[in-house]
């Protein structure tokens, strides 16, 4: 049982991992919380539901249009919503304002479409039959869902460490208002980060009825939250940071439901807790931030 919690935990902690990179992303280089991304992140798992049961799609491909749809709109969202936000006195609070306000709009447009009932895909459509590892008995789901998050993740990582544009956008993490005065347009990597952290978001959303069962319009609030205890436990604005997080989260999710399942539900917010009284800065925080 504890091996089996442990690798299980690894493939989810690699989902949950890309669960909080986009919102970790946005907050790295805007300092704002986008409370939508877990509506995004629905609408994304909707859009591989529809593209399926309609039209027989494989949601390994419904990820990939998944990313680059949302990604793109959220270059327009960006320039109509974020720069009047970061003019204001208190972007961070302006923002859990306006975002709040999409995610209920989101939820409730979700609701009328589709309905308040549960949604799934089934595994099959990744695959049949279990995968072995390590002796355990693994849903083929799960592994290719994982396996699918963690490219994702490697991607991000090469976009940001080994692109131009990726060493300005870490750039602007760092110091917004000198990256602008050293010569950066922070607008355009801004919106070009937005987009990415929406397209991840949606990316996510496709693997969520394999990872997590079923799809809600209103599961994004729950999702809000798991993805905010990953990267907590990671470090606010360090997206690579994110990689551990999941890891941490999504192992003892596992343990937690298979030996205290009474508690799981509690898991994000004793985790958020733990972190900011031992290590508010994240697992991560010092040693990566200031580098």
């Amino acid at each position: 049982m504890l091996l089996y919690s442990i690798t299980a935990g690894i493939l989810y902690g690699l989902y949950f991992s890309l669960v909080g990179l986009g919102l970790n992303l946005v907050f790295g280089v805007m300092r704002i919380v986008n409370l939508a991304h877990g509506s995004f992140l629905m609408l994304g798992a909707f859009l591989a539901y529809w593209l399926f049961n309609l039209y027989g799609i494989s949601p390994i491909y419904s990820a990939g249009a998944a990313f680059v749809l949302f990604a793109l709109l959220g270059l327009p969202l960006y320039y109509l919503l974020v720069p009047r936000l970061l003019q204001a006195k208190n972007p961070e609070m302006l923002s859990l304002i306006l975002f709040f306000g999409m995610a209920q709009f989101i939820e409730a447009l979700a609701s009328i479409v589709f309905g308040p009932t549960e949604h799934s895909i089934p595994g099959r459509a990744l695959g049949p039959g279990p995968v072995s590892f390590f002796g355990q008995g693994l849903p083929r789901s799960w592994v290719i869902s994982a396996a699918i998050c963690a490219g994702a993740v490697l991607l991000i990582y090469l976009y940001l460490y080994r692109t131009r544009l990726g060493y300005v956008t870490r750039a602007v993490m760092v110091q917004r208002d000198e990256a602008e005065a050293s010569g950066v347009n922070v607008h355009r990597t801004s919106a070009i980060a937005f987009g990415i952290s929406l397209g991840l978001a949606a990316a996510a959303g496709v693997m969520a009825p394999f990872m997590l069962g079923s799809i809600t319009p209103a599961m994004g609030e729950p999702i809000n939250v798991a993805a905010f205890a990953v990267i907590v436990i990671g470090s606010l604005g360090n997206p690579i940071g994110t990689l551990l997080g999941g890891m941490v989260y999504g192992v003892s999710l596992m343990l937690m439901q298979n030996y205290l399942s009474s508690w799981a539900d509690l898991l994000p917010n004793l985790l958020l807790i733990a972190i900011l009284l031992i290590r508010p800065e994240g697992l991560l925080g010092r040693k990566m931030r200031y580098a």
